[in-house]
């Protein structure tokens, strides 16, 4: 008997999707805090903010402590939330400058300063009667004693709000009424202050386009009263040139670097050469150095100091599915890849003789990890974990099941999509050999965003019970350049629904699922491609979408100003929106489908999960519908997390399972089943 037959009687034979896990919907509720920006104080320590789910999804701005095994320092009271709703998704709440921060409250959208260790926060901004003044992407601005914003106006419409950079003049007990400085636009991102306090750096951009589509780039000079006197456009406003400049900084020495996709087609490091007003690549790879600004207060590079040398650039980028984290030295412009346990970077920020990154891999939730490197900053000398997701994930590790990269052919000859499979993993379980498992398909949200191969407990989930899944980065992934990303313009609804059936259906003739359990899954606009699957071909056997959108002609009657022309560039003309919403071809749904909706969602409203869930329902349908009070766009409760994975392997199992689970879950009624 050889080892691997000796391995597979010591385990229990039992069905796919029946095995017992430690890895429970309480477990993944738990493990669901996420960061929502960095930054570092003026004694070199982290301050960042955390959601927590079992606090109802508030947003925690916390301090690294001084002693590592000590807890991180909670900064704001209990009854703040360091959260801001600009744009809707969010991002840069808050600001930190030596130790004072100022960040903005959840409730009331104002801006409140604070001295770390000092309470109670003190407002900045007035109270406008409600949360209407939204302000996210602050720097201090010492020259003139002020904070610069952006500033989102919704006082005269929440659906069009107004967007300008604005100052606020910071003083000790008084309420400032904002000071717009740049207006006119309908988007401003990234206002970034040089060290002398003369110029500002900042990214704006106009209908039709998303950030990433087009973009431009400016710089302007204030006056002696902290007016902008002067403006030259550095990128973008070339309208023969297609490019989408980002990420502005300036350099401790003065100078001007910033992120934009003109040379090749991806996101690289540029400089801005002042007396002549040109930029240059500082580096020119395929590969993305920054990812689409969804949120505001994306940070992928920064400086460091490296001896008598030039500042060089600490940065990564990611390519064929994995992040890499180096030095790009700014004067040979070469890149020089450190070593560290981690495949999956985000945002990066310099401390005190370290940097800090936000970093997962397959085997690593989501982490802030502290990076020292030796003297010549050319290698790690120590990484050490400051937070983790999920602190006590090591426990479950044996039950990990790593992604497998998958790189396959498209319906269109000569194009490739990619994706992450995850095998079933479970150390005390196995399947008979005739059997093959079920398989859950993720349609990843934006659509420009990407699946990220990292360490995710919502899938081990799913692979530890015994299922196998899937993470597709269709066609308009982010994360393999502006051609790949443009796949989707004019096609949604075509293109990631071909490449999610087409890499299912691989697994299938490749033995490596049950080919009559097949499931799909997706969060917002990754839950409009699950529901155009399940109405426009025959692949899976039943679906669920979270707060995703099935009658793209509502949607666009209802969507924030943000994103209110980028459904036009997806989709395309009046017949297209028609022809490629679900819900006009609810006819064509042969499956269960369950749909999970909160209320208070004002991306995705509340209605087109009703409206689609009454017409299964009266088609006769297998269906539900799981709504939630207080939830908007995205689930951050505790119990609403628990309570969705839980019910969607609940519903499938019913539904085309054939199979018990191990877990006790009491079921929701389904229409026309129960």
């Amino acid at each position: 008997m050889t080892s691997s037959d000796t391995a597979r009687v010591d385990k229990i034979t039992a069905p796919y999707g029946s095995w017992k896990s430690p890895i429970t919907a309480e477990v993944v509720s738990s493990a669901g805090k996420r960061l929502e920006g960095i930054a570092v104080a003026g004694d070199g320590r982290l301050v960042w903010i955390e959601t927590r789910p079992d606090e109802g999804g508030r947003a925690v701005l916390v301090k690294e402590p001084i002693k590592p095994e000590d807890e991180p320092l909670e900064i704001i009271p209990p009854d703040f939330a360091a959260r801001t709703l600009a744009l809707e998704y969010g991002g840069g709440a808050f600001t930190v400058s030596k130790d004072m921060v100022i960040f903005s409250n959840y409730e009331d959208q104002r801006l409140y300063k604070q001295s770390i260790g000092d309470l109670p926060p003190v407002p900045l901004t007035p109270d406008y009667d409600g949360p209407v003044v939204c302000y996210a992407d602050g720097v201090f601005d010492h020259h003139f004693k002020r904070y610069i914003t952006i500033m989102e106006d919704r006082r005269q419409s929440s659906i069009k709000p107004t967007m300008s950079i604005a100052a606020i003049e910071i003083k000790d007990g008084e309420i400032q009424e904002p000071k717009e400085l740049v207006v006119g636009n309908d988007f401003y991102a990234f206002p970034r202050i040089d060290n002398t306090g003369k110029r500002m750096a900042w990214i704006e951009w106009s209908h039709p386009n998303m950030p990433w589509d087009r973009a431009e780039l400016w710089v302007g000079y204030f006056s002696e009263n902290g007016d902008l006197r002067e403006r030259i456009c550095v990128a973008g406003g070339d309208l023969k040139l297609v490019e989408s400049p980002t990420e502005p900084k300036w350099s401790p020495k003065g100078e001007l670097f910033f992120v934009n996709d003109r040379e090749n087609g991806f996101w690289n490091i540029y400089k801005w050469i002042e007396p002549k007003n040109e930029i240059v690549p500082i580096y020119t790879l395929d590969a993305e150095f920054t990812r689409p600004m969804w949120g505001f207060g994306i940070s992928s590079y920064d400086f460091i100091e490296n001896n008598e040398k030039d500042h060089n650039i600490l940065a990564s980028y990611r390519k064929n599915g994995r992040s890499y984290l180096g030095i790009l030295d700014n004067s040979e412009s070469t890149f020089s890849v450190l070593d560290i346990p981690f495949t999956d970077i985000d945002n990066i920020v310099v401390g005190c003789g370290c940097l800090y990154i936000e970093a997962a891999s397959g085997s690593h939730p989501l982490s802030l990890a502290k990076v020292t490197l030796n003297e010549s900053h050319s290698k790690v000398k120590e990484v050490s974990i400051i937070w983790c997701s999920s602190p006590e994930i090591t426990k479950y590790e044996s039950n990990f099941s790593l992604p497998e990269i998958i790189e396959f052919p498209t319906v269109v000859p000569g194009e490739n999509a990619y994706a992450y499979f995850y095998p079933p993993a479970n150390p005390s379980y196995q399947a008979s050999l005739q059997e093959k498992p079920p398989l859950l398909v993720e349609s990843h949200g934006g659509p420009t965003c990407e699946a990220r191969g990292i360490l995710n407990l919502n899938i081990q989930y799913w692979t530890s019970r015994g299922w196998a899944f899937l993470d597709v980065n269709y066609g308009g992934s982010t994360g393999y350049g502006r051609k790949y990303r443009e796949r989707l313009l004019g096609k949604w609804g075509i293109v990631d629904v071909n490449d999610c059936c087409s890499c299912t259906e691989i697994l299938v003739a490749g033995g490596k699922v049950d080919g009559k359990r097949l499931c799909i899954t997706g969060e917002s606009a990754g839950g409009y491609t699950a529901l155009a699957c399940l109405a426009f071909r025959d692949t899976f056997k039943a679906g669920a979408s979270l707060y995703g959108i099935a009658d793209l002609s509502l949607l666009k009657a209802e969507i924030p100003k943000f994103e209110s022309h980028y459904i036009d560039n997806l989709v395309g003309d009046e017949n297209a929106f028609f022809q490629r919403s679900p819900f006009n071809f609810v006819d064509e749904f042969t499956c269960p489908v369950i749909l999970f909706q909160g209320l208070d969602d004002k991306i995705v409203p509340p209605g087109q999960a009703y409206k689609i869930y009454k017409a299964l329902k009266d088609k006769g349908l297998p269906v539900a519908l799981v709504q939630y009070e207080g939830e908007q766009h995205g689930f951050r409760k505790a119990e609403n997390i628990k309570f969705t994975i839980e019910q969607q392997m609940m519903f499938f199992a019913r539904t085309v399972g054939q199979f018990q689970l191990a877990d006790p879950i009491s079921p929701i009624k389904i229409d026309n089943l129960d």
